[in-house]
Order: C-alpha cells, then sequence, then structure tokens
C-alpha cells in the first residue's frame, strides 16, 4: 500500500534519538522522553489548499525537517508511526 497525503499536507517519519541516560546514568524509557521534532518526508501533497487555490510545496521526498511540537496528527501504516502535518507547521529544512 502507499500513503498518498491530500492538498497540503505532508507525511513524515519522526527520526528516533539515542536512548537518553539521567544524570546518574540510568537509561530513560521512550514514554519519560519527548519526542523528537526532526522526522523524514515520506510523503507530499499535491498542493492545493480547499478552495482549489494552488499553494507551492516547500518539501520533496526525503527531506529532512524540523516541526511543530504539537502539530498533526500521529498515525500507524505498515507497522511504522507516522505524522501528518500541513505544509505551515513545518519550521525548517535542515540542508
Amino acid at each position: 500500500m502507499k500513503i498518498e497525503p491530500l492538498f497540503d499536507r505532508v507525511v513524515l517519519e519522526r527520526i528516533k534519538e539515542e536512548q537518553k541516560k539521567s544524570a546518574s546514568g540510568l537509561v530513560l524509557p521512550e514514554s519519560a522522553q519527548e519526542q523528537p521534532l526532526m522526522a523524514k518526508v515520506i510523503a507530499v501533497g499535491n498542493g492545493l489548499n480547499s478552495e482549489g487555490k494552488e499553494i507551492q510545496m516547500q518539501v520533496e521526498v526525503g527531506d529532512t525537517i524540523l516541526f511543530s511540537k504539537y502539530a498533526g496528527s500521529l498515525f500507524k501504516f505498515e507497522n511504522k508511526e507516522v505524522v501528518i502535518i500541513r505544509q505551515n507547521d513545518i519550521l525548517a529544512k535542515i540542508v
């Protein structure tokens, strides 16, 4: 199966960070860590908004980006967690 976002939406796969340790050396579980805000773009919408007006998409599949902390919706797709966000929730591209 393939995921194809609509309009100005972008599908992301979060980039996992290394396991973090506390000051005393204990490994913190993932549930105690903040979710990473860096992700890889795995699909990009066609750039139309809900009124049919074209928006230029600023990212491409394969780009690494930073996105807003509370942006998007989290889904399971083909045994992976993906985040679907609007393009305007992307803060920067990592180049």
